[in-house]
């Protein structure tokens, strides 16, 4: 893991298209501003965990329902 240190007001450039700026701290707190084209999904990591969790029993509920399918046409 990289770990930097920026002051308000300064940015990290990741790539040439992603710009992350400190806007704000308060606090524990620290208030960051992301830069990114619009096709980059960008979330927080408990909402991007829920979704990989939904992906995943989605993908399981799938594979299963496919399995039974294949089974009453062969059977």
């Amino acid at each position: 893991m990289l770990v930097l240190t920026r002051k308000l007001g300064e940015s990290i450039a990741i790539d040439d298209h992603i710009k992350i700026t400190v806007v704000q701290i308060k606090g524990k707190q620290v208030r960051l501003g992301i830069k990114a084209p619009k096709e980059t999904k960008i979330h927080r990591e408990e909402v991007y965990d829920a979704i990989q969790d939904q992906n995943k029993e989605a993908a399981g509920t799938s594979s299963a329902s496919l399995r039974d399918v294949s089974k009453a046409i062969k059977g």
